[in-house]
């Protein structure tokens, strides 16, 4: 069913490292002036909360616009983002372009999107097809085969396969089948019982009962129970969040003709010939799921399983089909964002542009607005960061040298991807620029058959998992490479001018965050190579599970919305990616002139003005619903945490600012938690 939750990427990243300091890289370009940071707050302590201390002003004065879920940095600077992709893209739409150009595929389909006329007109024509084959299907095998036959064309509802890396042989993908046939953002929605979670409840049972009324069904609320329901009984089977993070135990594989066996209610064979995919065996995620819905099969009534079809093949499609539908969607939506408005069609239709064939974009973009300057100076810096996490591995007093010899063969098998791809991918597809519902479906066969291409191969080292102009970071531990697009390169988190306290409290953590993600909970269990290996002695990898588990009791006694704890187990491969990124960043920002001097600027030192620049690239403000989703969904932690919880156990930051016992966030040598 269709995910209306926002899903979270990471941004992470970092700032320059050449001989001259950026200081006198300031002194020399005249029309930059200094980075300051506005809007501090001293009425508060920076041992009480620094994130307020330097951002509750900020906070108090931002306005989150009616149509957005929150304002700021992190995921929130897409949104300026995507007014410079849509100047490309309104620019290239008004123009005719050659057939399968760059700037026809994007041109033509964002004005597709544009029209909506003509989109309003169709109603629900385009899908009624996909709903007389429901109506159609006589029996569970062609249910089944029906489904298969959707998932082609991005329309998923029970099944979930997709392809990527064995974990125990990375040069290899394979096919994976996960969990899955939720609306709800997760299988605790369907099992709350506090007042806001039971509100999202109803507004999601209003939903589906609107899909039905719009199609004109009889009995639609009656309707909308018997699918809400089937989704409970999925949902009853389903991992929690926190048990999917175990590396180990969702990974199952199984060869196809002992699936076919023990889940025989299912066609398998059918089903994978239908998907074209040539295996004969498989990873199997989360198997309980899957033998829930075998049983599922035979005790729920093909009738039933038919609405949950249609209200599924509906909801797959409603955001590209007329304003009623659009508007169901997005009334359950605002339950979780909290917006009381719909964004422009031009905002939507860059978001839906640079989602489906973001790789054509990324082009326009980088030619455009992509400074090269950016992605060296930002590579001096990722190798500059790998020596000094290399330094601080063999400085580790917790660790053996022969697991130490390990780590640092792992840090320096690291492949780094920065601004865009070296090798763009291509689309197999035609965009017509007057039919929209066809265009997207196309790009999601397209997306759907360039995986499958990818069965049975060698994985592909060229490709990236984000488009350039994206604000975000990521670390792959089965390819062991981390990534900066172009869209982080740029303030507050990277200015080419800025002096080094601040592109190393900015970027550099980001770029020290994500190094550190290769030796998280569940990146530490891949070795060099991308496989789960055992490549830690016994005694190590005990003292570091003791160390993470100190990481998640202390994030769990964190609050937001005044009582809303934060879960340390979901969140703990990016707390210790926090905790270690912002230490990473200060020893190489300790290494350049300006870290090795004391020489103010703004009244404020530089170690100082490094945790202020920390705590600048996290001033976000959010919705309240917005981030009760978050915290329930997201492995990060919200923004305030991100500064308060890593400096709490940083001495460095209680010596630049005088943290003293009694101020609420000051914790003892003792209580201070050291991993990387």
């Amino acid at each position: 069913m269709k995910q209306l939750f926002v899903l979270l990427l990471i941004v992470l990243s970092l700032a320059s490292c050449k001989n001259n300091t950026s200081i006198d890289r300031i002194a020399e370009n005249k029309s930059q002036e200094p980075v300051v940071f506005d809007g501090i707050d001293t009425s508060i302590k920076p041992g009480d909360n620094f994130y307020n201390h330097v951002n509750k002003n900020w906070y108090d004065n931002a306005v989150i616009a009616d149509d957005q879920a929150g304002v700021g940095a992190y995921r929130f600077l897409n949104i300026p983002q995507q007014i410079l992709l849509q100047n490309i893209l309104d620019e290239v739409s008004q123009a005719e372009h050659n057939a399968g150009s760059t700037e026809q595929l994007v041109g033509d389909f964002y004005a597709s999107g544009m029209d909506t006329v003509s989109i309003n007109r169709r109603g629900i024509k385009p899908i009624q097809s996909i709903l007389d084959r429901i109506k159609e299907i006589a029996d569970v095998p062609a249910m089944l085969e029906f489904v298969a036959v959707q998932l082609k064309s991005g329309d998923y509802s029970m099944l979930a396969p997709y392809v990527s890396p064995d974990q125990e042989n990375s040069s290899l993908n394979i096919l994976h089948l996960a969990q899955t046939g939720l609306g709800l953002p997760d299988r605790d929605y369907y099992f709350g019982d506090d007042a806001s979670m039971i509100k999202i409840q109803k507004a999601y049972k209003t939903y589906l009962t609107a899909l039905f009324e719009l199609t004109g069904e009889e009995g639609a609320a009656k309707k909308a129970l018997v699918v809400y329901n089937i989704e409970k009984q999925l949902a009853a089977s389903h991992k929690t969040r926190i048990e999917r993070r175990s590396i180990k135990d969702n990974y199952n594989k199984i060869a196809v003709s002992d699936l076919v066996k023990s889940q025989g209610n299912i066609p398998w064979s059918t089903v994978f010939k239908r998907l074209g995919a040539n295996i004969d065996s498989l990873d199997l995620r989360q198997p309980a799921y899957y033998t829930s819905l075998n049983t599922m099969l035979t005790t729920v009534s093909l009738e039933d399983w038919k609405l949950y079809l249609k209200a599924n093949s509906i909801g797959s499609h409603d955001d590209i089909l007329s304003k009623p539908f659009q508007d169901a969607s997005f009334k359950y939506g605002k339950v979780l964002s909290g917006q009381s408005e719909q964004q422009p069609r031009a905002q939507q239709m860059v978001r839906r542009v640079d989602q489906q064939i973001g790789f054509e974009l990324g082009q326009l973009y980088v030619k455009r607005y992509f400074n090269e300057e950016a992605k060296e100076r930002a590579l001096d810096l990722v190798n500059n960061f790998q020596k000094t996490l290399e330094r601080r591995i063999e400085n580790l007093d917790w660790m053996s040298d022969s697991t130490k010899v390990k780590a640092k063969e792992k840090l320096f098998s690291i492949s780094k991807k920065i601004g865009y791809p070296d090798v763009w991918r291509t689309y197999d597809v035609t965009i017509n620029r007057s039919e929209f519902f066809e265009n997207v479906v196309a790009l999601r066969k397209s997306e759907f058959d360039y995986d499958l291409r990818q069965l049975n191969k060698a994985p592909n080292r060229d490709e990236w998992h984000t488009t350039p102009s994206t604000v975000t970071a990521y670390y792959n531990p089965a390819l062991n490479e981390i990534v900066f697009p172009a869209g982080i390169l740029q303030a507050p988190y990277f200015d080419l001018y800025a002096d080094d306290a601040v592109n190393y409290g900015g970027i550099g953590m980001v770029i020290g965050h994500e190094f550190t993600h290769a030796f998280d909970d569940q990146g530490a269990q891949y070795d060099k190579d991308g496989n789960v290996t055992d490549w830690w002695t016994a005694e190590d990898y005990t003292k570091f599970k003791a160390k993470t588990q100190q990481i998640i009791e202390q994030y769990e006694n964190f609050t937001v919305l005044d009582s809303v704890p934060l879960k340390g187990a979901l969140t703990v491969g990016e707390n210790t990616a926090d905790n270690g990124g912002i230490a990473i960043a200060f020893d190489a920002f300790k290494m350049t002139d300006q870290g090795k001097g004391a020489t103010e600027i703004g009244g404020y030192t530089p170690d100082q003005r490094f945790f202020l620049s920390i705590a600048r690239i996290w001033r976000v403000k959010m919705r309240d619903e917005f981030l009760r989703n978050y915290v329930t969904t997201d492995p990060h932690s919200p923004p305030m945490w991100r500064v308060n919880g890593p400096l709490m156990n940083f001495t460095p930051f209680y010596e630049a600012f005088a943290v003293k016992e009694g101020e609420i966030n000051y914790r003892t040598e003792e209580q201070r938690v050291r991993i990387w």
